[in-house]
């Protein structure tokens, strides 16, 4: 979801199109590249410095073939998988030139094949003997990116052909400008040989723990260079946590893309940070926050420099268990289009902004302004009351069951656990304010720690033996399941952890069984169709988990975008009494892998089992419902939804004879369901004749109600003909936006 401003005053979502025209200027570049590049090397590459290398024509690491560091072994393209086969030191040489060493082996470099002087020398793995062969000038290009000349050849280490495809062995080519000799560099971490601190564990190269004895320039380079690679790094496999031991700091966050910034104290007053924690608009055009995804600020206090904080952002941002010294702003001047604030305090005011909807849980602040489709308030103190739909207001007095997101942390003896808060009912106001907080400490030992490249056979079987599981930040390619059947399993990701299936495999399966506790992972479709991403309980699960249910908390779903990706359904909750607690589930609508017939997926969540409760649940773009709900007793507070933008035509999205599908629809035996706040959009930019018949689809009985519902045909881009049923006003062109406050 994103959004942009059509006309003066009128809310309208529109994704921004990279104009034909760039591909012209593209060529008009490359034509004259040489004569423009000075050969120059960068101080931007670190001598000693270790990175991975991904080309900009595929996307994909620089890779040593199946890992291996001997003579002969080949330099290929590899989908970044974040492994020591990826990762690259630069040794200077001399007069700017660099050998390239692998992890694997530092004394095997970048090698042109046979000393070779031709178009298509190939790149593979030799012993560095000193060789101009093996020397390569770093040369910076517009946009940061980088190319390589070989010192003996005076040629550019090149993807030949600018293929896409996995383990294409990289050669030399005469400079040319294109993208298939154009290179990010990302800096990793240190020596993985060596051993953490005292007490440390090992949590991979992509998570930085800061202490307050280091420096504040020090801590702010990091902060800085984290930033500066994630600020427009949207669909990129790189992942970071930036983590804070307890202490002050003198310090300004930005947050970009896949960066985790938490503190590490059991209190988020344990760590405070003087400046400020983060997000803006500033890469999308400026302003626009529509696609400020993907990020999250956790457990620490802020004391805004200038008396208000920022947080700009859109679906799968988190903002929890934070205090703010002061006011909170959720936007960035331009459209912003939804987000969740939970078990925070912020002392000031709340500012939404430009926010289209947002959800506020078990949060105390001391008041609110702003307003515009569907702002919902579940357990919070200072929030305003119900006024649906004037101003759009949704206030739920008490939270009835939930349990908030496990966290990792340092206790007083230095010793690192993770703390499980305990599940509470009928809650207002933060878990942490108000006294000791209920919960269970585990220590880091109880742990099995995942870093990237391993697999699902290696982690499974840590699970078997009776671990719980923390994933390093990264991709994981997974060919089987994670498969969760331990009650009580802690499943923990740092820095938004992705596991990518392969094969058409299922991602995530988790037991019939009590207490499960999922957080902070997202799941990114392959591009062979997986029948099913995600499965809590397999079918016919019919446990009691009342006392101790499983919990989902800040689980993402993707379908496309970083690539082709396939999944006729997302996930499917068949356990009972299952707690959702922020949940994007999203079919992909912009960038790469991106069409009706491309990134195919029917549905995004399936609920079966009785008693299932979510909060903040976000499902959009897919192709047939986007949400079925089966079990009786479920309760949703918040949800927002797309309809897909892209159906071509009126006769390829029927139900049936119904026009379109509806965005969630109770099954017509539930005889217990409720909601509250819940807004559908339409913007169907392929053909803005196709109309969907209703938003919500349910059955006429008084077990079944649904509270504020609202409906908008976003820039008048399609028509919603009714709202429930046969209930509402319809939007389109003329009418843009409907409410109705109560069904029935």
């Amino acid at each position: 979801m994103i959004a942009a401003q059509d006309t003066p005053g009128s809310p309208g979502r529109r994704r921004r199109r990279r104009p034909a025209a760039l591909a012209l200027a593209a060529m008009t570049i490359a034509a004259g590249y040489l004569a423009a590049i000075a050969p120059v090397a960068i101080a931007a590459v670190t001598p000693g410095g270790w990175y991975t290398v991904a080309a900009q024509s595929s996307g994909k690491c620089v890779d040593a073939r199946s890992a291996a560091s001997a003579n002969g072994t080949v330099v290929q393209q590899f989908a970044c998988n974040g492994t020591a086969s990826q990762e690259w030191q630069f040794v200077a040489t001399s007069n700017g030139y660099f050998r390239v060493n692998t992890r694997n082996n530092p004394a095997q470099v970048w090698d042109v094949a046979d000393v070779s002087t031709a178009d298509g020398g190939l790149i593979h793995l030799w012993t560095y003997g000193g060789g101009n062969n093996q020397q390569w000038l770093p040369v910076e290009e517009t946009g940061g990116r980088f190319h390589f000349v070989n010192r003996n050849s005076s040629k550019c280490l090149d993807v030949p052909s600018a293929s896409t495809a996995d383990s294409t062995q990289l050669s030399q080519y005469t400079c040319n400008g294109t993208a298939a000799q154009s290179f990010a560099l990302t800096p990793v971490g240190g020596d993985p040989t060596t051993p953490p601190a005292p007490g440390t564990p090992d949590l991979g190269p992509n998570v930085t723990i800061f202490d307050p004895s280091m420096s504040a320039a020090t801590i702010q380079n990091k902060l800085n260079t984290v930033f500066t690679q994630q600020e427009r790094n949207q669909f990129g496999p790189q992942r970071y946590a930036l983590l804070f031991k307890p202490g002050s700091y003198n310090v300004d966050a930005n947050v970009g893309f896949f960066t985790q910034v938490a503190g590490l104290g059991l209190s988020p007053d344990d760590v405070t940070i003087n400046g400020a924690v983060h997000v803006e608009a500033d890469w999308l055009g400026g302003q626009n926050a529509t696609q400020n995804f993907w990020r999250s600020a956790e457990n620490m206090s802020v004391n805004p420099t200038t008396g208000t904080d920022k947080w700009a952002v859109s679906q799968a941002a988190p903002y929890r268990r934070m205090h703010v010294r002061g006011n909170l702003q959720l936007d960035d001047g331009g459209w912003s289009s939804g987000g969740y604030i939970g078990d925070s305090k912020i002392d000031g005011q709340i500012r939404s902004g430009s926010q289209q909807q947002f959800l506020t849980k078990n949060s105390e602040m001391g008041s609110w302004t702003g307003s515009n489709w569907n702002m919902v308030f579940v357990g919070d103190t200072g929030a305003p009351q119900t006024s649906f739909p004037a101003p759009p207001y949704t206030a739920v007095p008490q939270t009835p069951v939930s349990r908030e997101k496990p966290f990792l942390y340092i206790d007083q003896a230095g010793a690192y656990q993770v703390f499980v808060p305990a599940l509470r009912t009928n809650s207002t106001g933060t878990t942490w304010g108000h006294g000791a907080q209920a919960g269970q400490s585990l220590p880091i030992s109880q742990f099995f720690i995942a870093k990237p490249g391993m697999s699902a056979a290696t982690i499974n079987a840590a699970l078997a033996q009776g671990k719980d599981l923390l994933f390093t930040p990264g991709v994981y390619s997974v060919s089987e399941p994670i498969r969760v059947t331990r009650a009580n399993t802690v499943v923990l990701g740092l820095g938004l952890a992705t596991l990518a299936p392969t094969n058409g495999a299922m991602a995530l399966s988790v037991a019939d069984v009590d207490g499960v506790k999922l957080a902070g992972l997202m799941i990114d479709a392959g591009s062979t169709n997986s029948p099913l991403l995600m499965e809590v309980g397999p079918t016919g699960s019919s446990g009691n988990h009342s006392a101790n249910p499983t919990s989902l908390s800040d689980v993402f779903v993707r379908i496309g975008g970083g690539a082709v990706g396939k999944a006729t359904t997302s996930v499917v909750v068949n356990s009972p009494n299952v707690i959702g607690d922020h949940l994007w589930i999203w079919r992909a609508d912009h960038s790469t892998g991106v069409g009706w017939t491309v990134n195919t997926a029917d549905t995004g969540l399936i609920v079966n089992g009785a008693n299932v409760t979510m909060y903040g649940l976000f499902v959009e773009h897919y192709q047939k419902y986007q949400t079925i709900w089966n079990g009786n007793g479920g309760r949703t507070y918040f949800y927002q939804n797309e309809m897909p933008y892209d159906p071509p035509n009126q006769a390829a999205w029927m139900n049936g004879s119904t026009r379109g599908y509806a965005a969630y629809k109770v099954g017509s035996s539930v005889t217990s369901h409720e909601a509250w706040g819940m807004g559908s959009y339409c913007y169907f930019s392929s053909n803005p004749a196709v109309v969907a018949d209703r938003a919500y689809e349910v059955p006429a009985t008084p077990g079944v109600k649904l509270h504020s519902m609202v409906t908008v045909s976003l820039g008048g881009t399609g028509t919603i003909a009714r709202i429930v049923n046969s209930s509402g006003n319809a939007v389109n062109s003329g009418s843009q936006v409907a409410n109705l406050a109560n069904f029935p």
